[in-house]
């Protein structure tokens, strides 16, 4: 009965109805009273406070202001129109504009009126204005009691200009609390609530809303980080531990000649002690007799297929098959290319499966790979095909995991009657603490080291007006024999975005160098057409390649020492980060030029400025969760696994750390959670997974 209404549908809320319950679904999320109840506030105010307008300066946030509306006018046509209302109080006039909405908006003010204001002003031509601010009738404002501390809710453009704002968010859930509030359930067990002095969920749901005062808003706020953080441990552990204990794997109980030829004949380089480290981890794994599932990180460069593709010999050593799977067809086919040099010799059968293969081909590929005679295979999303069945799969490398879906990585559990040992690769650092989000059920190894003799890469930043510059210094490293990438970031001129466009790029490019050869690629070329072209560019047939970010990963060419990026600012770090790892993978110095305009917002300086400080991916993973936050991160799996309300895993990595060290005391001792004190975890974790997909099962 309690948890029914919690789900009752959130048009049925008193001052909802169906129109506003739509906009609420569609634009917040909000769909039940549960829902509601837990869109947190994102900021509060003292509303008690006014400002003068003459107070606003450069270091205000948000404001709330009292005046007179004396005028409202519409300007601008079509996209660029507003509408502007000016504000007056006895220290001097503001403006208020709008954007969107305007046609419900404009009808709202009235001239000689007074209104409260409340919003974030920012200047624009030496002038301070407020863009959609929320605005109440002073007479309806003070008719109303002013909360001590009053909630700000997120809401969007669309939501706002159909009067669903904060506003009205907070006048909703300050009714839906008192009909709710017994059914409010505990969570978390007196055991836990009583070891950190945790108030109860009710009184923490009443104050993240209403805060009586700041210290009841801090522990509001600190119970409900816990609990957030505490279940996605709880749920990613539990599901690690009943893995563990239920989910066989083959036992890969030898290091046979296949391994022990390649190690001993075959290894292109000294194997660094990283690689040796992961190695073991791994060893220790497949041996085990329980199903592997590892997740590995290394930077770029750092050698991450040599020690997936020794991991695949200790599959063959003990009689098992193996497959790679990579997001596209030129990272696939890379890895085809490079596995093949490395075996070179060894009697090993490896094949390449992807959308471009021929149809004669497929159907021999498909017999070898039944009847055994096919030992690796290498493919893209063609693996997942239901055609492609293994004689006796015993491992799965999957290589930038992050592009797979969740629906596409659980088919390869079907390949094999026994699941197979799964490593998924990424060179795409995580931070610890969202890794330890994300990934918290898979086993962790990092390649932290460089092979020997690697240089680090120069990094510059040099803005439009220098490309005289940068075009001498590629001729130079040209004319000493080495080659270059120039990346840009759009196939065709763009009418709303100002960027260099790859077509007037290569043109551009082939002028200012007649004497050399250019290759071009991006994602509209034909699957061989690209092929030809980075053959073209790593036989040394063409010394530029001019791309887009196709190239971002799976191009191999040791002899590329110079990256030019175009419009740098407007890629995220760690596709910068992965372009530039496409050099410095020979032993010359290599340098990464980024271009870029002079317009350069906060964020894309401090991009740019990581890039120039360090090559290190970790470091700047950590520059990008900061600044994009962690629902945006590329590498997180998907539909928002780590959509969190109230935490914040930057901010709050110690409640993380304690969240994850005590749930995994609390499953050593009742992996199941089964004892009576552990029935609340298991009754909310149950609730829980209604609300978000189930990751069981699935590396």
């Amino acid at each position: 009965m309690e948890v029914n209404l919690l789900d009752t549908p959130i048009e049925y809320l008193k001052g909802v109805g169906p129109k506003r319950g739509e906009l609420l679904r569609k634009e917040l999320g909000i769909s039940t009273y549960y829902d509601l109840l837990t869109h947190y506030p994102f900021r509060y105010v003292d509303k008690s406070r006014f400002y003068k307008i003459a107070e606003i300066n450069n270091d205000s946030a948000y404001v709330q202001l009292r005046g007179k509306i004396v005028d409202t006018e519409m300007l601008g046509k079509g996209a660029s129109q507003r509408f502007v209302v000016t504000l007056q109080d006895d220290s001097g006039t503001l403006e208020l504009v709008y954007f969107q909405g305007i046609k419900w908006i404009k009808d709202k003010f009235t001239i000689g009126s007074e209104y409260v204001v409340f919003g974030k002003p920012s200047l624009f031509n030496g002038r301070y204005n407020i863009s959609h601010p929320d605005t109440e009738l002073f007479t309806e404002w003070s008719a109303t009691p002013a909360d001590p501390l009053h909630p700000l809710y997120s809401t969007s453009e669309k939501s706002k200009s159909q009067g669903v704002n904060s506003r009205l968010l907070s006048k909703l859930t300050k009714s839906l609390l008192p009909q709710v509030k017994s059914c409010i359930l505990e969570t978390l067990p007196s055991f836990i609530l009583n070891e950190l002095k945790l108030i109860s969920r009710q009184e923490a749901l009443t104050n993240i809303h209403f805060p009586a005062n700041l210290e009841l808003l801090q522990k509001a706020t600190a119970r409900l980080k816990f609990e957030e953080l505490f279940f996605i441990q709880l749920k990613l552990l539990q599901f690690k531990v009943h893995r563990s204990r239920t989910v066989q794997g083959a036992v890969f109980s030898k290091i046979g000649d296949y391994f022990n030829s390649f190690y001993n004949e075959h290894l292109p380089f000294e194997l660094t002690n990283a690689q040796k480290k992961v190695l073991r981890e791994i060893r220790l794994d497949v041996g085990s007799g329980q199903q592997m599932n590892r997740l590995l990180q290394g930077d770029v460069g750092s050698g991450k297929t040599l020690v997936a593709l020794m991991c695949m010999l200790m599959a063959l050593d003990n009689g098992f098959q193996a497959c790679l799977m990579a997001p596209t067809e030129i990272l696939a086919t890379q890895h085809f290319h490079s596995i093949s040099k490395f075996l070179s010799g060894l009697d090993i059968k490896v094949d390449l499966l992807t959308g471009s293969t021929k149809a004669n081909q497929r159907k021999q590929l498909h017999k070898q790979l039944e009847n055994t005679d096919l030992h690796l295979l290498i493919g893209t999303h063609a693996l997942l095909e239901d055609t492609v069945q293994f004689g006796n799969l015993g491992l799965v490398v999957i290589d930038e995991q992050h592009r797979f879906g969740v629906e596409q990585r659980a088919k390869l559990w079907s390949k094999s009657e026994m699941p197979p040992h799964i490593l998924v690769m990424t060179a795409t650092p995580i931070p610890r603490t969202l890794a330890m989000t994300l990934y918290g059920d898979l086993d962790y190894s990092v390649i932290d080291e460089l092979p020997p003799g690697r240089k680090p890469i120069k990094t510059y930043h040099f803005y439009e007006n220098d490309h005289s510059k940068v075009y001498n210094f590629l001729r130079q490293q040209i004319e000493s024999g080495r080659q270059a990438y120039i990346v840009y970031p759009l196939i065709e001129e763009s009418e709303t975005l100002d960027l260099k466009n790859i077509t007037d790029g290569f043109e551009t490019i082939c002028k200012v160098f007649p004497q050399y050869k250019v290759s071009l690629v991006h994602g509209r070329l034909k699957a061989d057409e690209k092929e030809a072209e980075m053959q073209r560019f790593k036989s040394g047939e063409t010394q530029i390649m001019v791309a887009t970010t196709v190239i971002e990963v799976g191009v191999d060419v040791p002899n590329a020492s110079v990256m030019v990026i175009e419009n740098s600012e407007r890629f995220g770090l760690s596709q910068l980060h992965q372009l530039r790892g496409r050099v410095g993978r020979g032993a010359d110095q290599s340098h990464c030029i980024l271009m870029s305009s002079y317009k350069l917002s906060k964020d894309g300086r401090t991009r740019i400025e990581t890039m120039v400080r360090t090559n290190d991916g970790f470091e700047i993973s950590d520059v990008d969760l900061r600044l994009r936050g962690p629902g945006d991160m590329e590498g997180t799996r998907q539909s928002g696994v780590i959509d969190l309300k109230i935490a914040d895993i930057i901010r709050d990595e110690a409640i993380l750390k304690y969240a994850r060290r005590l749930a995994e005391k609390i499953l050593a001792v009742d992996p199941k959670l089964e004892d009576p004190q552990n029935e609340l975890l298991s009754r909310q974790l149950k609730f829980l997974g209604r609300k978000r997909t189930d990751w069981s099962m699935i590396s």
